[in-house]
């Protein structure tokens, strides 16, 4: 009795340190620990039934119940040792066991830990197993699927064929993560927040498709977005423009490596479509990231379009009639000027101008879009128009060597945001200078276009708006160069008086003035 007092409390003070270590190290393993506490206490409730039915004079029932304790017992002291080496040994030396391969284990040691048991009562184990093998025939026979799913999920566990983790596509199309391969079942959760059970049996029976996974190792698995432009735009106008936009600027969820590229799918088919089919391939690093990835690229595609002039094609059935005629197109005109007219009346570095000169700009603005990421002009790019901000905001980013020439990287800061209504790329306008940041789209953003050709018909007929433009071109310009390089007051006034003067003797160079 004193002995198994002491088997008794060894165990209890096993298991607190276990808990402990299980506690600390590999919290998602605390039912192992539960599972222990309760076959622990099982035992103690069978070693007092065994000590009462002794202190009775029921011996031969305490007998029997000793055996049903000392096999408690041995069970706790199994679980135990299982707990300790695959929640706590082997996760600390990057070891994990799949969860059937664990049980197996544990499996084994129960049946040895019972045959030692009988064994030293004085039972036969052979008889117990053969006993045992009858038994199991019997259920092998009247439980043929429920073993067919436990047998799949012993071979799933073992071949490693599919682990937990894997996004995977069943034969019925659906998508989804294995969270558990269990004995009987393996867990797979879609993207729309449901749980599939899926029988072992039926995994094995079936084709599946293991998702961004290829040789064994995790790829990023390739996309398509599918859009229609009719015949009027050639396909490699409208490849170019798109592939271009997809690559100017991250998109986030969209792998860099390999890049997205444009390809010409189809032309039109029998049934009348008129229009051609193309399609974006992109590679998704993240499978939980599939539908709002496709919204940005779409949205991105949509930009790039619009701002070719490159409509979507309409549905073949649809009938569009418009009356075209001189009188319309006089209105519609009209009517942009007028628009484009308040906008560049509302901007401070026109202000100078008369009604008659912001006309003439305002008929020459053409209309661009940009999606949020997007570059509208890049650093050290050479573009001669300025940018009218109608919607939306831009940051403006600079690309400086910190070390003038050095081998550390360049650093790409932002010094300033623009919100509509506002003007950027004026310098490329006016002097023809190389452009001194990258302006890129922080939201959906809307703007006018001027080109030096429109320009250059107001300046050469007023000269004298040179004199005017910089001195409005200077103060923008030390504000940029005074927040690249923290220019204070005093410095920022010297500076003001030589960028302008600079400046006007650009605008007359390039101009010709």
């Amino acid at each position: 009795m004193r002995n198994e007092a002491f088997w008794a409390l060894g165990l209890f003070t096993a298991i607190v340190v276990v808990a402990a270590l299980v506690n600390r190290f590999n919290t998602a393993h605390r039912l192992r620990v539960r599972r222990v506490v309760i076959l622990f206490g099982l035992y103690l409730v069978a070693f007092g039934a065994h000590a009462a039915l002794d202190a009775s004079g029921a011996t031969v029932w305490a007998s029997r119940v000793l055996v049903a304790a000392q096999l408690l017992q041995a069970f706790t002291m199994v679980n135990l040792g299982a707990t300790a080496l695959f929640s706590v040994l082997l996760p600390l030396t990057g070891v994990v066991l799949p969860m059937i391969a664990s049980d197996l284990l544990v499996g084994v040691g129960y049946i040895a830990a019972t045959l030692g048991v009988l064994s030293t009562h004085g039972l036969n184990p052979t008889g117990a197993l053969a006993s045992a093998a009858v038994v199991s025939a019997v259920l092998a026979i009247s439980l043929q699927s429920t073993l067919g799913n436990i047998l799949g999920g012993v071979a799933l566990q073992l071949d490693g064929s599919v682990h937990e983790g894997d996004w995977i596509q069943l034969d019925n199309g659906r998508q989804g993560r294995v969270r558990a391969i269990r004995w009987r079942h393996t867990v797979v959760e879609t993207r729309d927040w449901s749980t599939i059970i899926v029988p072992n049996a039926q995994l094995l029976a079936n084709n599946i498709m293991i998702l961004g996974k290829r040789g064994g190792r995790r790829v990023p698995q390739r996309q398509w977005i599918w859009f229609n432009v009719d015949f009027r735009f050639p396909p490699t106008k409208v490849i170019r423009t798109v592939s271009e936009a997809l690559r100017s600027a991250p998109i986030p969820g969209v792998a860099s490596d390999p890049p997205p590229n444009v390809v010409c799918m189809d032309f039109a088919k029998a049934n009348g479509d008129s229009f051609a089919s193309y399609a974006v391939r992109y590679w998704l690093p993240d499978m939980n990231q599939t539908d709002s990835t496709a919204s940005r690229v779409r949205a991105r595609v949509f930009t790039a379009l619009r701002r070719a002039s490159i409509p979507l094609a309409l549905p073949a059935a649809t009938t569009w009639i418009q009356i075209d005629n001189e009188e319309r197109q006089q209105r519609k005109a009209e009517r942009q000027v007028s628009e484009r007219f308040d906008v560049l009346r509302n901007l401070p570095l026109f202000r100078s101008l008369t009604d008659e000169e912001v006309s003439t700009l305002a008929a020459g603005l053409s209309h661009v879009i940009y999606t949020a990421g997007e570059v509208c002009t890049r650093q050290g790019a050479v573009a001669h128009w300025l940018y009218i901000l109608t919607a939306g905001t831009v940051e403006i980013r600079m690309t400086v060597d910190p070390d003038g020439a050095g081998p550390a990287p360049a650093e790409t800061k932002v010094v300033s945001r623009l919100t509509a209504p506002d003007v950027f790329g004026e310098m490329g306008l006016i002097t023809g200078e190389s452009r001194t940041a990258d302006v890129v789209a922080a939201t959906d953003v809307e703007c006018y276009r001027l080109d030096k050709e429109t320009f250059e018909r107001v300046l050469l007929a007023r000269p004298e708006i040179a004199t005017e433009l910089s001195e409005r071109l200077a103060n923008r310009r030390v504000e940029l160069i005074a927040a690249r390089d923290g220019l204070d007051e005093h410095a920022q006034r010297a500076r003001q008086s030589m960028e302008r003067d600079k400046i006007l003797g650009a605008i007359r160079s390039f101009f010709s003035i």
